[in-house]
This record gives structure tokens, C-alpha cells and sequence, in this order.
């Protein structure tokens, strides 16, 4: 490791930024080191500009994806590099607002009528069924579900905030019964465990569930994050306050739990329209 990577990870850790913000910003800046054949420290602010329209034209990178490269270049000069930038350097892409992927209620039990393995089932059963992000469901720690409240506690979600949820008895059921088929389990030992005794990564859960969806016939372009969206999404459908779904989802604002109110709106429409076919 680079003596600037090993600053940037320190600076960033200081900063308490999140284990999957460290990963993308060392990913990007490599990513541009790469490209040049040079420490970054050694560029300037003209050449991280060509660098930043060779993603957009040459690479077809997403603006989502512009935008990470973006705050990790910020973050590498700015901060870690101490240089000053004028005011509107490496502006960032304008990103189509788009609504996300929502799988209705036969979609979802269709699904999971797919997901066998016993693992993956209480991974993506406790992803839907408790609102989570993936990076929440692989963070999970034995002691962190009581059964006999059923309730679930996420630690350290995003914005570094530990929240609690209710967990409906369909998820606690999965879990309870993966958990059974474990030994010797520690109280702070991970729950969720790969076949090799560690635990289980965001990767692995990627994957199946595309080839779960896959199996279970939905051409919808849904990710682990359709999960989290379906039960805000369903939640509204079923009469959720707004206030308490914020809660349970861990956002900020109510302005980004307000979007669910649509997402079930429009849903709620295409069933209609599809029954009328």
C-alpha cells in the first residue's frame, strides 16, 4: 500500500466514513492512477478534468458512477492533499430523477417460493421483511435479534445511527430456523455465515438474488436494494405513517420517505391496469 492511499484510508476513517464509501473512493482514485501511470498526488486539476469526461464519453459511466468519482477526487485533494479548488471545479452530472424498481406482493411470494437455500432465504426474507440495506444484512450480529420481542437492531446503519424494527413472524421464522441448523454460536459472532465459516458478503447476496429472480420469471431490473424499496413501497400500500416508516428505513429526511407514497400510488395503478387486461 502507497503512503497516499494509507493517508487517504486514515483521513477517511477519521471522518467515519462508511466501510463501502472507503471501498468506492480507493476503487475511483486507483481507478485514476491507473489510467495515468502516476501517483494522483502528481495531477492536476485539468487532468482529473479529462480524466472525468474520458468516464462520461469513453467508458459510459453512469452519472451516478461520475458523481462517486467526483466526491472521491474531492475528498483525495481536498482534504487528504490539502489543495485548494476554485469554487465549481469537477461539477457534478445531472442524474435523471427515476423511480426505483418496486416488486408487487405475487411477485414477491413468487420469488421467495424460488430461494431454497436455507442461508440466502433468511439473508433475503430479513432484507425485505425488516426494510434493510444489503450492507445492513451482512453486518448483522447474533445478539442483534430478539426473538422473543421481535425485534431486530441495526447497528451503525448510514449516517452512523443504530435504529430498531419490528420483524414480522415470516422473517423471524426464516431466521430461527437457518439458525437451528448452526452450532456453537457466539452471541457476537455474525449471523449470516458463507459455507467457509465467514461471513457472508454483500457479493454473494448480489448474485443470488439475480439468479433467483431469475428462476422466479421477473424481468424486472431488481438488486438486493428492490428489496428495501418494496417494503417501504408495501408498507404505505398497507397504511404506514409516514413518520414511522422514516424510523424503520433510517432516513434523514421525510422527503426521501415521501417518494414511497408515490412508488404505491404507481404500483397500486399498473396492477389495476393489468387486471383490466
Amino acid at each position: 500500500m502507497t503512503p497516499l492511499r494509507q493517508r487517504m484510508i486514515e483521513d477517511m476513517q477519521l471522518r467515519n466514513l462508511g466501510a463501502e464509501t472507503q471501498r468506492a473512493y480507493v476503487h475511483y482514485i486507483s481507478g485514476l492512477a491507473r489510467f495515468y501511470q502516476t501517483s494522483p498526488e502528481q495531477l492536476g486539476l485539468e487532468e482529473i478534468r479529462e480524466y472525468q469526461l474520458y468516464l462520461i464519453n469513453e467508458r459510459r459511466y453512469s452519472p451516478e458512477s461520475v458523481n462517486a468519482f467526483v466526491s472521491a477526487a474531492k475528498f483525495l485533494y481536498n482534504v487528504t492533499l490539502e489543495t485548494p479548488w476554485p469554487e465549481g471545479a469537477l461539477p457534478r452530472c445531472r442524474v435523471p430523477r427515476k423511480l426505483p424498481v418496486v416488486l408487487s406482493a405475487p411477485e414477491m411470494h413468487e420469488f421467495f417460493q424460488q430461494v431454497c437455500t436455507l442461508r440466502y432465504r433468511a439473508a433475503l426474507m430479513t432484507a425485505y421483511g425488516a426494510g434493510l440495506r444489503v450492507s445492513e444484512v451482512v453486518a448483522l450480529q447474533v445478539g442483534d435479534i430478539d426473538s422473543k420481542r421481535m425485534l431486530i437492531r441495526v447497528r451503525q446503519g448510514k449516517g452512523k445511527k443504530d435504529r430498531t424494527i419490528y420483524l414480522e413472524q415470516q422473517s423471524l421464522d426464516a431466521l430461527k430456523k437457518y439458525l437451528a441448523e448452526r452450532e456453537d454460536v457466539p452471541y457476537y459472532d455474525h449471523f449470516f455465515l458463507a459455507k467457509n465459516g465467514t461471513s457472508l458478503n454483500v457479493r454473494s447476496i448480489r448474485y443470488m438474488i439475480e439468479k433467483y429472480m431469475k428462476k422466479a420469471g421477473i424481468k424486472k431490473r431488481a438488486t438486493v436494494h428492490t428489496l428495501r424499496h418494496t417494503f417501504g413501497t408495501h408498507k404505505v400500500a398497507n397504511g404506514m405513517d409516514l413518520p414511522n416508516l422514516q424510523k424503520i428505513m433510517g432516513h434523514r429526511k421525510l422527503e426521501t420517505t415521501y417518494r414511497y407514497v408515490h412508488l404505491a400510488k404507481t404500483n397500486l395503478r399498473q396492477q389495476q391496469e393489468q387486471t383490466a387486461l
